[in-house]
């Protein structure tokens, strides 16, 4: 079963050249700095997919290793921080499936354990210990 985190931003005005500008920025970074090539990254749709008064929508498949999935999820989201951040004014929408991503001021888009080194590695061991009991 597939898990995807989907992003959008909303206004009534388009993306001005200058937050266009940012916004292919940030995705420039983030895909230069993902840490995996056979996961899906930070996905913007084009401005022919995104719905009406959306400005920057995107998608982005979780991966199935347990052991990726939270270093995917904090880089992913602090990218989406890194969008929302260039287009302030929007009204923005990050959620997992049904699950909400909250947003922080300070802190910008996370989610709880996504930073926890003792909680990756433990996801980590057990799917290596699954694929070892097949």
């Amino acid at each position: 079963m597939s898990v995807s985190l989907y992003y959008g931003a909303r206004r009534t005005t388009p993306l001005t050249e200058a937050e266009s500008a940012s916004v292919a920025r940030v995705v420039a970074a983030h895909m230069a700095s993902f840490p995996y090539d056979d996961e899906e990254s930070l996905y913007v749709y084009d401005g022919h997919t995104a719905g009406p008064a959306e400005i920057v929508a995107g998608s982005t498949k979780m991966p199935l290793d347990p052991g990726r999935l939270m270093p995917v999820i904090a880089h992913v989201l602090d990218s989406v921080t890194d969008l929302r951040r260039a287009v302030p004014d929007a009204e923005w929408h990050v959620h997992m499936d049904d699950l909400d991503v909250p947003w922080d001021e300070a802190e910008g888009y996370s989610l709880p354990g996504m930073r926890d080194p003792e909680l990756i590695a433990e996801l980590s061991a057990n799917h290596h210990e699954d694929r070892a009991d097949r």
